[in-house]
């Protein structure tokens, strides 16, 4: 299991680089983490919802992802609820304060159930396990789900990753085994120190002293990583600095309160010609080459911000003057002329219909019950020399879209209900979108996408033979997994290997 000294220290990456290594010995890892919160998710070939972070784990460990690897997920709503995903169905939603009273034995059982499958389906694997935030919070130590407690039922062997870009590392360390039960405490078997900075040498006197102070050996001290990598929560894109004095188009990315999956803006983050600028509600919108509204876990709340902060005007502005605007998912619905909310699913109350933008002529109904499915089409627009090129991703949202009558718009692809597209004013400005998440890591269609953007600043366009981004990511977890193998000695974690199994049926 690896765990973590806080929320951030980079449980995640660690994770998938155990599992990329494990991989490289002839082992199969099962990366597995009990209980995610996040609102980056993916859909397996199942249709069920789980984290991405699990889906690249699974990338890393050379499988499939499914929905056995995270069995709970809780997608935050912005008011202190969360929805509650078990084994990849919407289950409910909770309320901070009554979580732990509602759904903790339910939240156990999806566990355990999830382990089984995944077992079950890869028999002889080893679970690598990620936990979750610190696994010392003293207040919620006693209904834990998914670190110690799961760490226990395993008998896990534990690394503790530790994060020396934030500061106070011994402090970090030491706090948190010192938090420790008695039980607990000979379950971390070693230490790994995260995005050091310099010469590794510089730590050596300081690793000394970790290791006579707590008994555990610091198992290696990785270096900070220039890759990106997809975050684990959207503040860390905000952190994301300019990475490319050298890039030839902008492209503005609204980051509104409720944003989504914005691991569909990995692909454009991987394009050196690009730079993505997030911008806030409140900050100036600019001339980008072009605008993009990303998904929403809270549609019609994002809505209202767009409206309530001037950014839905200059939108309508930016696109009137022939500005280039694509929206994702929920950005999609709000490009519409109408939202109709029957039972109250987004809004403050059942039977909301709610003005949208207006910028493509569409009508969308909340219901109940979620889209969740991969989906492969032919695009056909933008257009391009050649064939129009395929195009796959997933579905997942609530709500359905339909074009008005007689409506003014073309699909985006020959399978009409993924998306649409429109030219808009008489200065050439073009507002598209789609419900597929995953349409920027189709090589030939983001670069098509982007070559229209190019031809509109006399720039020469690129190659559009492009493989899936799924290549390039691979290529980042083979760097990630050298850098791992160069940097930590996990033998004292592999040693005597005993395959963890639940002690109980």
């Amino acid at each position: 299991m690896v765990l973590g000294t806080s929320s951030g220290a980079g449980k995640s990456l660690m994770t998938a680089a155990l599992c990329r290594v494990l991989r490289r010995r002839g082992e199969q890892p099962l990366p597995f983490k009990g209980q995610n919160m996040s609102l980056n998710a993916w859909v397996d070939q199942q249709g069920g919802e789980m984290a991405y972070s699990q889906a690249l784990q699974a990338w890393a460990a050379g499988l499939e992802p499914q929905v056995a690897m995270n069995p709970v997920l809780l997608k935050p709503r912005g008011d202190s609820t969360s929805e509650v995903i078990h084994l990849g169905r919407s289950v409910g939603t909770a309320r901070a304060e009554h979580y732990y009273r509602d759904w903790f034995r339910p939240g156990w059982s999806a566990i355990r159930t999830g382990l089984a499958e995944l077992q079950a389906a890869h028999p002889g694997g080893r679970l690598v396990l990620e936990g979750a935030g610190s696994p010392v919070e003293v207040n919620l130590q006693a209904r834990d789900l998914t670190n110690l407690r799961l760490a226990q039922y395993l008998r896990a062997r534990c690394l503790l990753v530790a994060d020396i870009e934030r500061g106070g590392v011994f402090a970090q360390i030491v706090g948190t085994l010192a938090l420790l039960r008695p039980v607990e405490r000979p379950l971390i078997g070693g230490l790994l120190i995260n995005r050091f900075r310099g010469r590794r040498s510089l730590f050596d006197a300081g690793r000394l002293w970790l290791e006579q102070e707590t008994g555990v050996p610091v198992l290696g001290v990785m270096p900070w990583l220039d890759e990106l990598f997809p975050p684990e929560d959207s503040l860390d894109l905000l952190e994301r600095g300019s990475r490319k004095p050298r890039s030839e188009l902008s492209i503005a990315v609204l980051r509104l309160p409720s944003l989504s999956n914005f691991s569909d803006l990995d692909p454009l983050e991987a394009e050196t010609s690009v730079q993505l600028q997030w911008r806030r509600p409140g900050e100036p919108l600019g001339q980008p080459d072009a605008v993009i509204l990303p998904g929403s876990k809270q549609t019609l709340r994002d809505l209202q911000v767009l409206r309530s902060s001037g950014l839905a005007d200059d939108l309508l502005d930016y696109v009137a003057r022939g500005g280039q605007l694509f929206a994702l998912c929920g950005g999609l619905q709000m490009l519409g002329e109408e939202l109709h909310d029957p039972e109250g699913l987004e809004g403050d109350q059942a039977g909301d219909r709610v003005a949208g933008l207006g910028l493509l002529p569409l009508r969308t109904v909340f219901e109940g019950t979620k889209a969740l499915r991969q989906r492969r089409s032919r695009a056909l627009w933008p257009p391009g020399p050649g064939e129009p090129p395929l195009v796959e991703g997933f579905e997942l949202h609530q709500g359905r879209s339909e074009p008005t009558e007689q409506a003014d718009c073309a699909p985006l692809a020959e399978d009409g209900q993924l998306g649409w597209w429109a030219a808009s004013g008489a200065q050439g400005g073009v507002v598209a979108g789609t419900y597929l998440h995953g349409i920027f890591e189709n090589g030939p269609w983001r670069r098509r996408w982007l070559n229209q953007l190019r031809q509109r600043r006399d720039l020469p366009p690129l190659g559009e033979n492009q493989p899936h981004h799924a290549r390039q990511r691979d290529a980042l977890l083979d760097r990630l997994a050298d850098a791992f193998e160069a940097h930590i000695d996990l033998s004292p974690l592999l040693a005597g290997r005993d395959r963890a199994r639940p002690p109980h049926p």
